[in-house]
């Protein structure tokens, strides 16, 4: 019994007192676009028109095989850039990630091309992801009706550039949701579509948890966060602000955005 409760807290992924800054090119505040360009050119020997921001402020915590965890804060809180840290796609200012397996960021190992059709998109889709033909063919058929997006035409056969938003994010998931992950950063996908979609999606996230998948899912929907998550971490302004079971932490984050 000892070993099978050790086995349920493996980390997948830690954090140690995590920065991430980006130099964000762009005018200097000033009265007007001129005024500040000449600004900067009078001021040789600065790095003209460059500031730093500072987006994750030492950020610490500890996930584990079979949790999924919620990231929610306000608009420009760090929550996509912490996601993009894991995924290994930011390096860190100061601090550490680790990671256990390889983590996989929603939108980017299955990244679609918009000249290609919904079909080759599956395959290149699933192959980015590390899946074989085979397992492709197999799950092909599952990932379009997963995606719901031939519900109303034959869409599938068409080029992506055709497709709405929410119907690109709907088959970037189902591709996603094909396979098995280590860990699986969701950044707010199940935002998009209908209710149907979004029970199906959480549904997936589940099951992708007792196959002792880690998933983050950074959501401003705070009903998604309660049916799929059972901890989240709450950021503000790039630091930690609360790290706990989801409706302890929803109840506070609540009373925070009421105010």
């Amino acid at each position: 019994m000892a070993e099978q409760h050790q086995e349920a807290r493996v980390p997948t992924v830690i954090a140690d007192e995590l920065h991430i800054v980006y130099k964000v090119n762009g005018a200097r505040k000033g009265k007007g676009s001129a005024t500040a360009a000449l600004s900067r050119i009078m001021r040789r020997g600065e790095e003209r028109g460059v500031r730093e921001v500072h987006a994750v402020r030492g950020v610490s915590f500890v996930a584990y095989k079979g949790e999924a965890i919620g990231l929610i804060g306000s608009n420009g809180s760090g929550k996509s850039t912490l996601l993009r840290a894991i995924a290994g796609l930011l390096p860190a200012e100061r601090g550490k990630v680790y990671t256990n397996g390889q983590p996989s960021l929603l939108g980017v190992n299955a990244a679609l091309m918009n000249d290609l059709t919904g079909e080759r998109n599956v395959i290149l889709g699933g192959l980015a992801m590390g899946m074989s033909r085979e397992q492709i063919r197999e799950r092909y058929q599952e990932i379009v009706d997963f995606s719901g997006i031939n519900e109303k035409g034959d869409f599938i056969s068409l080029p992506m550039r055709t497709y709405s938003s929410g119907m690109a994010a709907r088959l970037r998931f189902s591709i996603a949701a094909a396979k098995d992950h280590d860990v699986l950063m969701i950044d707010e996908a199940l935002a998009t579509g209908d209710r149907k979609f979004q029970k199906r999606s959480e549904a997936r996230i589940r099951e992708l948890r007792q196959q002792a998948g880690t998933v983050f899912l950074v959501s401003h929907n705070n009903k998604s966060i309660r049916d799929t998550c059972e901890r989240v971490l709450w950021l503000e302004r790039g630091e930690l602000r609360m790290d706990g079971p989801t409706d302890e932490v929803l109840k506070e984050y609540e009373k925070f955005t009421a105010k």
